[in-house]
C-alpha cells in the first residue's frame, strides 16, 4: 500500500511538472522541441485519415440504414456480441402490406392483380436492398471500423507517449539551462567564507541535470521512431481502404442494376395488363382520331398478355434508322424482343404507337425490341 501511495504521489509530480511545461509554451515563456518534419507530415496526414474515415463511416452508415433508431440498435448489438434480429426492409414491408391488401380486395380483380404484381416486385427490391446492405457492411464498414477501433487507438495511444517524452525533454533542458546559468553566476561571486562552496554544489547540479537530459533525449528518440513506423503504415492502411471502396462500389452497382432490371420487368408487366383489362389510357388513345389506335398499331404486340408473343412483323421505319451502343447485357424475355451484348453496335428505329421506353432494334437478320435505357444513341 506504501509503495502504491507513493508511486501516486510521483505520477501526480510528473503530471504536475508536464502540465506547467505544456502552459508555459502555450503562453510562449518555455522553448517547445519541435519534431522532425517528416514526422509531423506523418502526423498530420494521419489525423486526416482518422477525421474523414470517421465521416465516411458515419455517413455511410446513414446511406445504409436512414432510421436512427434502427442504426442504434444495431450498434447496442454489436456491443454486445449478440447476432441482430432479423427486420424486413421498407420495400419488403411494402410489398407484404400490397399484397394483404389484394388478398382483401380480391386477387381476381384488376386492382387486387396489380397490387399481387406490384407487391411482390417491391418484396424483389427489398431482397436486394438486403443483400447490397449485408454486402457493403462485411466489405467496407467493417475494415472502416477495424481501423478505427484497432490501429488508431495503438496510433493514439504511441503519439500521446510522444507527446508526453517531449514534454520531459523540455522540461530537463530548461532545468539544465537553470542549473548552467546558476553556476555561472556562482562563478563570477564565489563566497570563501562558506564551508562548502555553492559553485561545487551547482556543479553537481548541472552533471545531474546533463544526465537526466540525456536519458530524456534517448527515450524521445526511441519514442518518435516508433511512432513513425506507426505512423508509415497509413499507406497500408489506404490501400486496404481503397480495395473496401471498390468492393462497395462494385456492391452499389450490382444493387441498382438489380433494381433497374425489376422495375423493367415491372413495367413490362403493368403495360402488358393494362392492355389486356383495357386501360383507360388504351381506350381515350383508341377513341382519339389525333392517336393511332393500339390494336391497329404494328406495335400493339408489344404489350400482349400472351407469355409467348410471335416473331415480330413490323413496318417499315417512320422515324429512320440510328446506330445505338449497348450499354449493358439484356436478356429477352420473349421471342418479340432481341438480346443485347454490352459495346455491340446495333441499328434501331421507331415505328407508329410504339411505347417510348423501347426501339425497334437490328442486328443484321435479327430483329425485335430493344429497352431505350439499355442504349446510347449514337448521331
Amino acid at each position: 500500500m506504501d509503495f502504491n501511495v507513493k508511486k501516486l504521489a510521483s505520477d501526480a509530480g510528473v503530471f504536475f511538472t508536464r502540465a506547467v511545461q505544456f502552459t508555459e509554451e502555450k503562453l510562449g515563456q518555455a522553448e517547445k522541441t519541435e519534431l522532425d518534419p517528416h514526422l509531423e507530415n506523418l502526423i498530420t496526414r494521419a489525423d486526416g485519415t482518422k477525421n474523414w474515415t470517421e465521416k465516411i463511416l458515419r455517413q455511410t452508415e446513414i446511406l445504409l440504414q436512414p432510421n436512427p433508431s434502427a442504426r442504434i440498435e444495431e450498434f447496442i448489438y454489436d456491443k454486445l456480441d449478440k447476432k441482430l434480429p432479423s427486420r424486413m426492409t421498407n420495400a419488403e414491408l411494402l410489398g407484404q402490406y400490397m399484397l394483404d391488401a389484394a388478398k382483401e380486395f380480391g386477387a381476381d380483380s384488376p386492382y387486387g392483380s396489380t397490387l399481387i404484381t406490384v407487391g411482390e416486385y417491391q418484396r424483389r427490391l427489398g431482397g436486394a436492398e438486403r443483400e447490397f446492405m449485408q454486402t457493403s457492411a462485411a466489405a467496407f464498414l467493417s475494415p472502416l471500423r477495424n481501423f478505427l477501433e484497432g490501429d488508431w487507438r495503438t496510433i493514439s495511444k504511441e503519439k500521446r507517449l510522444l507527446e508526453n517524452r517531449r514534454l520531459d525533454l523540455d522540461i530537463c533542458k530548461a532545468r539544465l539551462k537553470k542549473a548552467k546559468q546558476a553556476e555561472a553566476k556562482a562563478a563570477a561571486a564565489p563566497d570563501f567564507q562558506e564551508t562548502r562552496p555553492r559553485n561545487y554544489v551547482l556543479s553537481a547540479s548541472a552533471s545531474a541535470a546533463e544526465h537526466e537530459l540525456r536519458v530524456a533525449q534517448t527515450e524521445f528518440d526511441r519514442q518518435a521512431e516508433v511512432t513513425r513506423l506507426l505512423l508509415e503504415g497509413i499507406s497500408s492502411t489506404h490501400l486496404n481502404h481503397l480495395r473496401c471502396l471498390q468492393d462497395f462500389a462494385e456492391a452499389q452497382t450490382t444493387y441498382f442494376t438489380q433494381c433497374h432490371h425489376y422495375m423493367q420487368e415491372l413495367q413490362r408487366e403493368l403495360h402488358r395488363c393494362a392492355n389486356a383489362v383495357g386501360a383507360p389510357h388504351s381506350s381515350v388513345a383508341s377513341s382519339n382520331p389525333a392517336f393511332p389506335s393500339e390494336r391497329s398499331s404494328p406495335g400493339a404486340s408489344f404489350s400482349s398478355c400472351d407469355p409467348n408473343p410471335g416473331p415480330l412483323s413490323m413496318e417499315p421505319p417512320a422515324t429512320g434508322t440510328r446506330k445505338a451502343k449497348v450499354l449493358y447485357d439484356y436478356d429477352a424475355h420473349d421471342a418479340s424482343e432481341l438480346s443485347l451484348l454490352a459495346d455491340e453496335l446495333i441499328t434501331v428505329y421507331t415505328v407508329p404507337g410504339m411505347d417510348p421506353d423501347w426501339l425497334v432494334g437490328e442486328r443484321g437478320n435479327e430483329k425485335g425490341k430493344v429497352p431505350v435505357t439499355y442504349l446510347e444513341l449514337l448521331s
